[in-house]
């Protein structure tokens, strides 16, 4: 998929937001797919509704021309964006340790602490891993979707999950980076415990995933959400816990967390997803002694980004890198009576 950022400019009309405009072209060979469905898998930040709402009002065209949500792509078709998005924050550089993994003139991979959050927001203005990269690089391209407060992210893992990531430093390993994760073509496995051992030894959850209607901040397995895809293996089965390898076929935010929650095996600690506390009461007096010193032992939802493979998006070399599990996830493993030396 041919993705075009086009520089932010100022918004005459709100001088509090910013005018960014997408062009995608779409290739040979690919199916035709209505078009509110295939910007709203095109553009992360985009939901269905919104997009719906930009085609209404003739801020999203086709070959330069206004058109209806149903309008059906087509092999050459041109689509335009344009949408207004909130400034650029002040972003800057700051000592902060990094564990890089993996390092060319091209991009980065980063083993990232549970704690530290990926990109500056909303409480969230300084401490974070783009201001640590940008004291380390000094400049980064903008972020895969254009947005200025995300320079170099292709993709994303929550604050208090560990793990592989990978940030690009310039292009064209940006673009054909997202262009992969786009495409569902790079391997990511992350590791957790989780609450209750299945029955099977593996399996699948397909359930789509959008905002969750009695919490905006949090999301949900909905009926009109986007595709989401995870497959899972049970490694180790405990008493009340499991441990689980995921595997992203899609990307969708907090997914692994949203599909085991709505599965009714919530990650161990999640206090967004049901991972703590509300999962006490199903437990026997002694389990419950050793919920409770778990708790004591981890502070946050014990999820691992433990491998990520891609093809480089310039010497199309393939990589494969592996996380070695956090302490606070092998202490866990331990006071389970767990195998750590394959994992």
């Amino acid at each position: 998929m041919n993705l075009k950022l086009i520089p932010a400019t100022a918004s005459a009309t709100y001088p509090d937001a910013v005018v960014r405009e997408i062009e995608i072209v779409i290739p040979a060979g690919k199916d035709p797919e209505r078009l509110d469905t295939f910007l709203t898998r095109q553009v992360a930040e985009l939901t269905r509704t919104k997009v719906q709402e930009l085609i209404e009002a003739g801020a999203a065209t086709v070959n330069g021309k206004p058109t209806k949500a149903s309008h059906k792509t087509r092999n050459g078709d041109v689509v335009h964006i344009t949408m207004l998005s909130r400034p650029p924050l002040a972003l800057a550089g700051e000592d902060i340790p990094l564990t890089i993994v993996f390092e060319d003139e091209w991009l980065v991979v980063i083993d990232k602490p549970a704690g530290m959050v990926v990109h500056p927001a909303k409480g969230n203005r300084t401490g974070t891993l783009v201001n640590a990269l940008l004291n380390h690089y000094g400049q980064l391209e903008p972020a895969s979707d254009g947005d200025p407060d995300r320079p170099g992210m292709v993709h994303r893992i929550d604050k208090n999950t560990s793990g592989l990531l990978v940030v690009c430093k310039r292009e064209p390993a940006l673009s054909r980076l997202a262009e992969q994760f786009r495409e569902h073509a790079v391997e990511r496995e992350y590791h957790c415990i989780a609450w209750w051992p299945w029955q099977t030894p593996k399996g699948t959850i397909d359930a789509p995933i959008g905002r969750d209607p009695n919490d905006r901040q949090k999301y949900a397995v909905v009926p009109d959400g986007k595709l989401a895809r995870t497959h899972w293996k049970q490694l180790q089965k405990f008493d009340f816990l499991t441990h689980l390898a995921m595997r992203l076929e899609t990307g969708r935010t907090h997914q692994i967390r949203v599909h085991l929650t709505h599965t009714g095996h919530p990650i161990l600690g999640d206090t967004d997803y049901g991972g703590r506390n509300r999962q006490m009461g199903k437990l026997s007096t002694s389990q419950r002694l050793v919920a409770a010193e778990l708790f004591e032992m981890v502070d946050r939802q014990l999820l691992h980004a433990r491998v990520l493979g891609f093809v480089h998006p310039v010497t199309e070399k393939k990589h494969r890198f592996e996380s070695q599990l956090p302490p606070d996830f092998q202490a866990i493993l331990q006071r389970l009576g767990g195998k750590l030396s394959d994992w």
